[in-house]
């Protein structure tokens, strides 16, 4: 009798955790270092609230590069993985996640008008089975003419590169029009649906001299980022972008949220859904941080002084 109770314990032990399901679905590639610092936020505090991949968590990530045909695929296999909830990031990509299920709770970063789009009821009380994180307000979009005209003061003509596909792009580029008329600016808008596109566009804006870009957010420009800042170092437009990253990578300054931290926060809201809660009745939160970040390399190559006033300003100057 001993020895059979002896038997038992062990199996008791090795009796694994249940195995919750967990969607990743994102507009980078999956080699991008940035998608995997967003994943590793994201992962390490799943870990600090209790969740290990492979222990209680099992997570299945698919990375779109930019491609909507490919977006809407994964979004369809992670809808069949039947996962208990599903994180994924940027207007278009979540709105191709939403096309694939209604049911399915889904947590976003990185959106700017989650109301406008159609993914939430309000911000308050979300409503259906989406909520997450915002990026701005529209109306921040006019810093970034702001500051590109505080960098490069002889700045005429603007070219705002946007994805007119989603809400978000129309809606940066209608606040930057706003702001416009007071900087005494000429705005171009450049679509961004392929490398080939972009780059016509750029070189044609850049024959005609006192130009400067504006890099709104979109999957797309992520997606095409490389090419983006090399094009703007080679006709020496100073330029201005949504985040951080991408002026690490050799872009002239950015004026955004930190993503990093829009990922632990989803980590936060995955966790509170594992745990029962719905995502209707989460409320869709504002950044906590913005963060300005200027690069000294950059701006040496393209022949700018930056103002000492707007470096004092800076949370991060690269030199």
């Amino acid at each position: 009798m001993v020895g059979l109770e002896l038997r038992e314990y062990p199996a008791r032990a090795q009796q694994p955790e249940h195995m919750r399901r967990i969607g990743v679905l994102l507009g980078l590639a999956a080699n991008d270092p940035e998608g995997q610092a967003r994943i590793g936020a994201f992962l390490q505090t799943l870990q600090q609230l209790g969740w290990t991949d492979g222990r209680n968590i099992q997570i299945l990530r698919r990375f779109t590069d930019g491609d909507p045909d490919r977006a809407r695929t994964y979004a369809a296999e992670l809808v069949a993985f039947a996962p208990d909830v599903v994180l994924t990031s940027g207007a278009s990509t979540v709105g191709l996640m939403l096309q694939a299920t209604r049911t399915v709770p889904v947590v976003f970063a990185g959106v700017a008008d989650p109301v406008g789009a159609g993914f939430v009821n309000s911000l308050a009380l979300p409503g259906g089975n989406a909520t997450g994180f915002t990026t701005y307000e529209y109306s921040m979009s006019g810093k970034w003419l702001d500051l590109l005209k505080e960098i490069a003061p002889g700045v005429r003509r603007v070219a705002v590169l946007r994805d007119p596909a989603v809400s978000t792009g129309t809606g940066q580029f209608g606040a930057i029009q706003t702001a416009a008329p007071s900087f005494g600016v000429e705005l171009s808008p450049i679509n961004v649906r392929d490398a080939a596109e972009i780059e016509r566009a750029i070189t044609a804006f850049a024959r005609s001299g006192n130009g400067g870009l504006i890099v709104s957010a979109s999957a797309l420009v992520l997606a095409h980022r490389n090419l983006i800042i090399a094009l703007a170092a080679r006709y020496k437009l100073p330029a201005v972008y949504y985040a951080r990253f991408l002026v690490t990578g050799g872009g002239l300054a950015s004026y955004g949220p930190d993503y990093a931290d829009q990922y632990r926060r989803a980590a936060g809201y995955v966790d509170r859904i594992l745990k029962g809660e719905k995502p209707a009745n989460l409320p869709v939160q504002a950044p906590t941080k913005y963060e300005l970040v200027i690069n000294l390399k950059t701006a040496k190559a393209l022949g700018l002084e930056i103002p000492s006033t707007l470096l004092a300003r800076a949370d991060e100057v690269i030199e």
